[in-house]
């Protein structure tokens, strides 16, 4: 490979991503020419910059929050454990540990709560006998916005197919592509293998919301 070459081949540098989210998968996205991050179920990603955040969903729900006016946000992907119904019980502490982690994100960083918009995304029913995951996972998505008075601007949930899902933060915008068909088995695997975990574990921590 001569000079030039190497010099056409060279990827940009990535901008450096927050400290507590220097662990998550990042990459230069060729096709969109920007910065990307892709996050694994029980993870989340908030940036200042402008990149996308990729993820995956089968029966995980993921929310993708941001400050409208200024452009701060992010994406979890989370999961309830066995038991927990619309939101309540000891297995939603899950649940309000991801969201509560992801807003508390946006809100250090410069976020505002009154200027949040949130958008969910996923809780399909892909994994064999256990239906009922995605729709609680729903359920408590919705139970959690609605009860802390911040706004849905747009959902695609429920349903057969697994997703993914491409968020922009900086400008809200949102991509979506259901996978009707998959070749392997390998997000269903992950996401019973996360399952199990959750339901062998305790929650990671406790935190509360500030402003």
């Amino acid at each position: 490979m001569n000079a030039l070459a190497k010099k056409n081949d060279k990827r940009p540098e990535l901008p450096p991503a927050l400290p507590e989210f220097a662990h998550i998968n990042r990459y230069w996205d060729k096709t969109r020419d920007m910065p990307a991050a892709k996050i694994l179920p029980g993870q989340l990603y908030v940036t200042l910059k402008d990149e996308l955040i990729t993820t995956v969903l089968g029966s995980c729900v993921a929310a993708c929050i941001r400050d409208r006016k200024f452009g701060i946000g992010g994406m979890n992907h989370f999961m309830l454990p066995e038991g927990g119904v619309e939101g309540t019980g000891e297995a939603a502490r899950y649940g309000v540990f991801a969201m509560e982690s992801l807003i508390n994100a946006i809100l250090k960083h410069g976020g505002r709560r009154h200027n949040l918009e949130v958008k969910l995304f996923g809780g399909g029913q892909v994994m064999p006998g256990m239906s009922d995951v995605g729709r609680r996972n729903i359920q408590f998505a919705r139970c959690f916005v609605r009860s802390e008075g911040l706004r849905v601007t747009a959902e695609d949930l429920g349903g057969p197919w697994p997703r993914k899902v491409v968020y922009f933060p900086a400008s809200g915008k949102v991509l979506v592509k259901k996978l009707e068909s998959l070749h392997n088995d390998t997000l269903v695997a992950r996401e019973r293998s996360y399952y199990q975990d959750l339901n062998q574990g305790p929650v990671a921590g406790e935190i509360e919301l500030f402003d």
